[in-house]
């Protein structure tokens, strides 16, 4: 039987990652900040609320729930962002740590987005750069 790289047996998440990132160049904090300000990436954190809450977000970014991120960002989909204008936006996804962010940027590929990256190290790299870093919206809870 043929694992998921064409070899035989499982990858395990490890050698997911070696691969998925093998596919596109990955980008640093200070990279990824001129290019936002420069306006020639989209950021998009799919960190859960929590963990916004906790540590802030990076001023400008779209926040997109990970579960909900193909469905916002495909060009082609009927609940796309107003962002999401066509496959060559490009695209940084950041997570918390520069992980979770790999595996969605290659998923972004699928759907044809093809300068989607990730952002190295994630939020916790771009705070610890000292980038700027502002405190989270607080959440409604819906109640009047």
């Amino acid at each position: 039987m043929s694992g998921p790289t064409g070899g035989t047996g499982p990858t395990g998440i490890d050698g997911l990652l070696e691969r998925v990132r093998a596919g596109y160049r990955r980008i640093a904090p200070d990279e990824a900040y001129d290019a936002a300000e420069a306006g020639t990436a989209l950021l998009v954190d799919i960190r859960y609320a929590a963990l916004r809450e906790r540590d802030g977000v990076i001023s400008g970014a779209l926040v997109v729930e990970r579960n909900e991120l193909e469905w916002r960002l495909d060009p082609q989909g009927s609940h796309r962002l107003p962002e999401a204008t066509d496959h060559d936006v490009r695209v940084v996804v950041v997570c918390n740590e520069g992980y979770a962010s790999s595996l969605a940027a290659e998923s972004l590929h699928r759907l044809g987005l093809h300068r989607a990256t990730d952002l190295i190290g994630g939020f916790q790299a771009w705070r610890a750069t000292g980038l700027p870093v502002a405190a989270a919206p607080r959440q409604s809870s819906g109640r009047r």
